[in-house]
């Protein structure tokens, strides 16, 4: 997926650390865990606070410590593990410990693992013969008596008696033979990242194997580490490339049999997202797409003789989104309820996106969620109280509320979020749905946290400092509006206009965009706004600063505002947003002379393609990390949303901005990081080529051995936000006229 600029993830991860106590920390290892360890009774949860473990009641938030930071200290060592995560075995007695975590492409997800024996103290390290920091994904067997964990490409599973530790996998003497984890694309494009799982009754694992010794390395090169450049390799598919085959695997953990189960389809055409033990089974249920990824077929396979039966098969003209997206992220669990015999799924086959009730045999199902609106995210099934938790926002799509219907769907929707705090709102439950963290903030308050007591909401704690936020912004206000461009598409819109505004004064317009399926830039809450490249105060400066969001973006207004986007990435997306400026500058304040957009990734993209496209209206852009040729992007991403090369090249070639290059006439800023495993240096090599050819004059700066997210190194994002700043305000100068 391509990588929005973090700005508003960061500040709503900031501010979830504001609740507990400066002291008090829990960074999660992976992407979409949920910020609270809740217990199991849903009446406390864990964190970790001054370096110990503790347990905070509610509702009374009393904090009783489990394990302190002493009990940390390996035997020959001077000081406590830095906790990074943290886990418990089923009966509470033992606690994995994750730390010196490193970064995997994206997230921090291997590092060193410890097992605490809360009874006698011992602190063991798990995998003591393995390379440091090369551990990944560990989790206690269902008995507490055995920890598995992957490790260079393998699973291995470790005795806690003995401290014996066994390969279950074997790579074949070959480099990219990945066993329990996967490769750059998966990870990337479909959330894979932990991919082996204990079977209930703790005798088995199952486990992802990929072949990515199939798949074209993308060579980068590396010139800064060392006197002589050296290569790093990245399997990567480009878009029309074969996809990397699987296999799921399951073994024995003792006697180390394996048995492969019997897949149906080409593992090199389609694609394996998920897959889970069925509830108390010896069974496991799979999610395999196509390789289209517009049919997605529900499997269950037999893992004693690994034969599958199709239960479900879903088919979409444009694209099907895998489960993972629904739940923000979180692919490991099944969502089954009645003892195994039915499960949750999400789907939008009927224009929109809701959770259905389906039969284990696939035969039966029945709609939980009715109405002309989207679920954003299921929250919490709480089959005991009989009911679903969901975040939806039926009346606005910049917005988010928390509703609950009945399991059985003869219920209508709930709104459990007050009526009267209009904005953004996240709630991580408790097992129960008796409690739960509490986060609100709109575009022009600051966010508030605190734990609240469900269905009603009544605050049980507030922050350490005696509130909860919600600060009022005085000043610079974010201002919402919806515009209807001449093609009959209505868009949302935010926008910020310069201090001292005068209506009879014309002002310059700065457009941010982002603009593909990725992500929505047109949210209401605290930091939307906010230009973490400008330097200074734009609004001070006399900028007006607004957003739209076009079709194609996610936001929830049904699947065929999502999937007009379908093969027209850098055409129907650049049309909205192209007709929503040409209406922008109708208003009288806006001075059309003095029109800029900026982006990153697919927003950098965006950004070229505005500028190139419709040179009439935008006179100034900067571009960062964009991807200049769809043609050079992931298969993943770029074949989901655009269809295979193979049959359809001509509308990569029409949406890629490199084949307007031709038509620049304002000002570009093109900006990559040489170190881009994303989205490629090659992208802005071949775009500086055309530009070149077509005698463009335009601004390049190259970020040595930089990442995708452009940070790495001394002063790089001073540099980036100073070098923005300094280009805007030359070519797009602020102040009404």
């Amino acid at each position: 997926m391509l990588l929005l600029l973090l700005r508003t993830c960061v500040l709503r991860f900031s501010f979830l650390l504001l609740f507990f106590a400066a002291s008090s920390v829990y960074v999660y290892a992976q992407p979409g865990s949920t910020l609270l360890k809740w217990s199991k009774e849903g009446n406390s949860f864990y964190k970790v606070s001054s370096g110990a473990i503790v347990r905070v009641d509610l509702p009374d938030n009393r904090e009783t410590v489990l394990v302190s930071g002493e009990m940390l200290i390996p035997f020959g060592h001077g000081r406590p593990l830095v906790v990074r995560d943290f886990s418990f075995s089923a009966d509470g007695k033992k606690v994995l410990i994750y730390t010196n975590a490193k970064r995997v492409w994206r997230y921090d997800t291997r590092g060193d693992y410890w097992v605490l024996d809360r009874g006698s103290r011992q602190l063991t390290q798990i995998g003591r013969g393995r390379p440091a920091s090369s551990l990944l994904f560990a989790k206690f067997s269902p008995d507490g008596s055995k920890v598995a964990y992957c490790s260079e490409h393998n699973v291995y599973v470790e005795d806690l008696a003995t401290g014996v530790a066994r390969c279950l996998t074997s790579t074949d003497g070959t480099p990219k033979l990945i066993n329990g984890t996967f490769d750059w694309a998966y990870e990337e494009e479909l959330e894979c990242r932990d991919g082996f799982r204990w079977s209930p009754d703790g005798q088995r694992i199952a486990y992802w194997q990929i072949d990515a010794n199939k798949i074209k390395d993308y060579l980068m090169l590396n010139t800064t580490d060392s006197t002589y450049p050296f290569v790093v390799k990245v399997e990567y598919p480009v878009a029309g490339e074969t996809p990397s085959p699987y296999r799921i695997g399951v073994v024995d953990v003792a006697t180390g049999a394996n048995r492969w189960m019997e897949i149906p389809g080409d593992p090199r055409q389609t694609y394996l997202p998920r897959m889970e033990w069925v509830a108390g089974s010896t069974e496991l249920i799979l999610q395999q797409l196509n390789r289209k990824q517009n049919e997605s077929k529900l499997l269950l396979a037999d893992v004693a003789t690994g034969k599958t039966t199709e239960i479900y098969d879903e088919k979409d003209s444009a694209y099907i989104e895998c489960k993972g997206a629904w739940q923000d992220g979180v692919i490991a669990g099944w969502d089954w309820i009645s003892g195994g015999r039915e499960f949750l799924w999400v789907t939008e086959k009927d224009g929109w996106r809701h959770i259905y009730r389906v039969s284990r045999d696939g035969h039966k199902e029945v709609l939980v969620t009715r109405g002309a609106y989207d679920v954003i995210r299921v929250n919490l099934i709480d089959e005991r109280g009989g009911y679903v938790y969901f975040m939806a926002s039926p009346m606005n799509a910049t917005q988010k509320y928390l509703y609950r219907t009945r399991l059985d769907g003869k219920g209508v929707s709930e709104r459990i979020t007050p009526a009267n705090e209009p904005g953004t709102h996240e709630y991580d439950l408790s097992p129960d749905a008796r409690f739960a963290l509490h986060t609100y903030s709109n575009a022009n308050m600051e966010e508030r946290q605190e734990m609240v007591s469900l269905p009603g909401g009544v605050a049980l704690a507030r922050g350490t400092d005696g509130t909860a936020g919600g600060r009022v912004v005085s000043g610079r206000k974010v201002e919402f509006f919806t515009i209807r461009t001449r093609d009959g598409v209505k868009m949302d819109g935010w926008m910020v206009k310069p201090l001292h505004f005068d209506s009879t004064k014309k002002y310059p317009v700065v457009f941010y965009v982002y603009g593909e399926p990725a992500a929505q830039t047109v949210l209401d809450e605290y930091g939307v706004a906010s230009n973490p490249l400008y330097v200074g105060d734009m609004a001070a400066d006399g900028y007006i600063y607004l957003s739209v969001d076009n079709r194609g973006t996610p936001g929830p207004k049904g699947r065929a505002w999502r999937k007009a986007i379908y093969r027209q990435i850098g055409r129907i997306n650049i049309r909205d947003q192209a007709m929503a400026a040409k209406e922008i500058l109708k208003w009288p304040f806006v001075d059309s002379s003095r029109v800029a957009v900026w982006g990153w990734s697919g927003g950098g993209s965006s950004t070229l393609n505005l500028l190139f496209q419709y040179p009439e209206i935008y006179k100034t852009g900067i571009s960062v990390a964009a991807v200049g040729n769809q043609l050079s992007y992931d298969n993943l991403y770029q074949e989901r949303y655009m269809g295979l090369p193979q049959e359809n090249a001509e509308d990569f070639v029409a949406g890629s901005p490199i084949t307007y290059a031709k038509n620049l006439r304002g000002h570009l800023l093109y900006i990559h990081g040489t170190g881009d495993d994303n989205v490629h240096y090659q992208n802005a090599e071949r775009l500086l080529n055309a530009l070149i050819a077509a005698n463009k004059v335009f601004q390049f700066m190259a970020y040595p051995n930089r990442s995708h997210g452009i940070f790495e190194g001394d002063g790089t994002r001073q540099h980036l936000a100073t070098l923005y700043t300094d280009f805007l305000q030359r070519n797009c100068p602020g102040g009404g006229r």
